[in-house]
């Protein structure tokens, strides 16, 4: 007699149907997104430097003849209105920070039970429109509006000081229209630092500044990084504050590619300008991650 025949060993299979869907799930999360990009964000970019490459006119049509003259234009003819932009775009997220730090430090350490209502007075004026908003700021600076008279009351100013159409003004109408954009990353990284580590920081003989600078700041960089991006790259492409608070003489880049491509219809140049203006920013904002040592931010 034999004995019992050995079990039958099954072979490796392959993965089950639970396995490839988990495997697939992180692929189709991002499909959306992916897709959003490539129709409303690549595409156009590619399109966008065709025409920046192409000649003719707006009546006669365009016709790709990969030709850099638009790019040789936008280089040579706008320097002051890319400055203005740099200038005024740099100005704005400075002062942002100078006045959104302290904001943002009091509502996530000092805020207690006001701290909902303070986060909504942040972000109460994304309630209005942005044009709404600039030209109230407008009202506010006129020649004879409350905020110049009161300084001529108080004798800061001299009774012809006007501010509507210079600089001033300008880098005033982006600094107010984007201080949202700084404060609430400011926010969200104090709001994670534990407090016991600025309390260990003082058992151990720092003072309230050293440990302000050697345990805050450090760890609140991740938001001074995303509020200067989010505030820095708008303002810089910004042309509303421009039109409606400046002159012909503070106008930025952005004021340019408004004007070339709605009013002149010279789009190559408007294409040009609008790829230098990206890949300025790119280069400026890959310096900036890695001189804040803030790479893992950026991947």
């Amino acid at each position: 007699m034999t004995g019992p025949s050995p079990p039958l060993r099954r072979g490796r299979t392959g993965p089950s149907v639970r396995q490839r869907v988990g495997k697939a799930t992180p692929y189709l999360l991002l499909a959306p997104g992916i897709l959003w990009l490539m129709v409303f964000f690549i595409l156009p970019s590619v399109q966008m430097f065709l025409t920046s490459v192409s000649t003719g006119s707006l009546d006669n049509g365009f016709k790709l003849t990969w030709s850099g003259a638009a790019y040789v234009t936008s280089l040579t003819k706008f320097g002051p209105q890319f400055e203005n932009s740099l200038i005024y775009g740099g100005t704005a997220t400075l002062l942002t920070f100078v006045i959104g730090f302290p904001v943002a430090y009091t509502i996530a350490f000092r805020g207690g039970r006001w701290k909902n209502f303070l986060l909504f007075m942040v972000i109460a004026p994304f309630f209005t429109s942005f044009l709404i908003r600039t030209i109230s700021w407008k009202v506010l600076l006129l020649d004879d509006g409350p905020v110049l008279s009161f300084l001529r009351a108080l004798h800061v100013l001299p009774a012809d000081a006007s501010v509507i159409g210079t600089p001033i003004a300008v880098i005033a109408g982006i600094t107010y229209n984007f201080l949202p954009f700084m404060i609430l990353p400011l926010y969200v990284a104090l709001e994670k630092i534990d407090p016991s580590l600025i309390e260990a920081a003082n058992d151990l003989y720092a003072s309230r500044w050293g440990a302000f600078r050697r345990v805050t700041i450090p760890l609140a960089l991740p938001g001074i990084f995303a509020g200067t991006i989010l505030t820095f790259i708008p303002a810089l492409g910004d042309y509303v504050n421009a039109i409606l608070l400046g002159s012909p003489q503070t106008q930025m880049i952005g004021n340019v590619i408004q004007s070339r491509f709605l009013l002149l219809g010279d789009y190559p140049v408007a294409a040009a300008l609008s790829f230098i203006l990206m890949a300025a920013i790119l280069v400026a904002v890959s310096i900036y991650a890695r001189a804040l040592g803030t790479e893992q931010l950026t991947g």
